[in-house]
């Protein structure tokens, strides 16, 4: 019989968290979010077995975010998290755990101090579950959001996870409450009548929905000391045979193409060298070199995605782009909105966070002559700032 067992639940899509990938896989100090919460549970002495469960379409993101760890297979979820948690209960049967502690896979930072809080209160209690008292004054909204009232907050805690329970109850209290909508293990825990216990919780021990959050983890794990790098790039290419140009990553018709070993994107060209450049990591020629012909028609988003994982190797992420596009032809503003979704999903950030504009030469140059057309770009990172760095 195994004493403790731990559920970390990893099938979520994470529809507000934006990017290209859900939220769990996302980058943190250079890991996905899931390792750190796998690898939390993995190292603690008295978890016996630490079972994933994964969306179907993400064991490859799994595959690379467990490597190394010697986990058993992960479950595929369900349609609902309390769907996902019910197969990852009975997938935790033939071990015969005593206790098992529930966990969202997008909560990276969980301490072992936490854990052992939630374990100690499971020795008198069939649940317990890792909380923070709310201080902050709450208010219920009312019609068109004029406060209808304030809701007095002594007694009420915000729930986190791990929330443990001894096995077959929670089980059994799970198998009951299919079909029911409640937002929490402990709320099923309550529907079945177990008394659930409030242990203190980490203020650290958030859970990853926004971007936003992501880098309040950042924040955390580098003790605070995060600085702020802005770099710039710029690129330039001749028209040349063609019906169309690739710019910021979108095919847009035209009467030329344009010249380059690669396809010539010079939005996104200017903005691996902004990357770069913020990195301190020279630039694009250093890391693609044209008379390599492995590069010959490559599509310029690998570029961008080197840069972008060597910001993620760091501990670091690219938080803003803001690239300029430099021609008279073709119209950029049609396309706009499409070129900001594309880089946005390159960087893993919201398209809100990527400016793409347009402006001419009144003329004057290559780009007012239509030979060609150009791009700049700024990008800003936030990075850990490393041991010995200057202030």
């Amino acid at each position: 019989m195994t004493e403790t067992a731990a559920l970390v639940v990893a099938a979520g899509r994470g529809s507000r968290f934006g990017g290209d990938l859900p939220k769990q896989y996302a980058s943190l100090a250079g890991k996905p979010v899931l390792r750190h919460a796998l690898a939390a549970y993995q190292r603690h002495p008295r978890i016996a077995a630490v079972q994933a469960v994964i969306h179907p379409d993400d064991r490859d993101l799994y595959d690379r975010a467990a490597a190394g760890l010697d986990l058993p297979e992960p479950v595929p979820g369900g349609a609902a998290r309390q769907d996902s948690v019910v197969l990852g209960l009975m997938a935790l049967a033939s071990r015969r755990p005593r206790r098992v502690l529930i966990h969202d896979g997008a909560r990276p930072l969980v301490s072992a101090a936490v854990i052992d809080r939630v374990l100690a209160a499971l020795e008198h209690t069939p649940g317990a579950i890792a909380a923070l008292p709310v201080n902050d004054t709450l208010k219920r909204a009312g019609t068109g959001d004029a406060i209808a009232e304030t809701v007095p907050r002594a007694g009420l805690w915000r729930a986190q996870t791990p929330q443990g329970f001894h096995y077959g109850a929670i089980l059994a209290a799970h198998e009951a409450a299919r079909g029911q909508a409640l937002t929490d293990d402990a709320a099923v825990a309550e529907r079945a009548g177990l008394a659930v216990t409030l242990v203190e919780g980490a203020p650290e021990n958030i859970k990853v929905t926004t971007q936003e959050d992501l880098m309040q983890a950042e924040l955390w794990l580098s003790g605070g000391t995060q600085e702020t790098r802005v770099g710039q790039g710029f690129d330039v290419h001749r028209f040349g045979p063609g019906d169309h140009v690739t710019l910021c990553g979108i095919e847009v018709p035209h009467e030329a193409g344009l010249l380059g070993h690669s396809d010539a994107d010079a939005g996104l060209h200017a903005l691996t060298d902004a990357v770069l450049g913020a990195l301190g990591a020279g630039d694009i020629g250093q890391h693609f070199p044209p008379s390599d012909p492995k590069w010959r028609d490559a599509a310029s988003g690998l570029f961008v995605e080197h840069a972008v994982g060597l910001v993620a190797a760091r501990g670091g992420r690219v938080v803003h782009a803001d690239i300029t596009l430099i021609c008279e032809r073709p119209k950029v503003g049609p396309h706009r909105a499409a070129m900001a979704d594309r880089v946005a999903q390159l960087l893993g950030i919201e398209a809100e966070r990527v400016s793409i504009k347009a402006t001419t030469t009144e003329g004057l140059g290559l780009t007012g002559r239509r030979e060609g057309l150009a791009a700049q770009a700024v990008a800003t990172l936030s990075l850990p700032v490393r041991p010995g760095a200057a202030s």
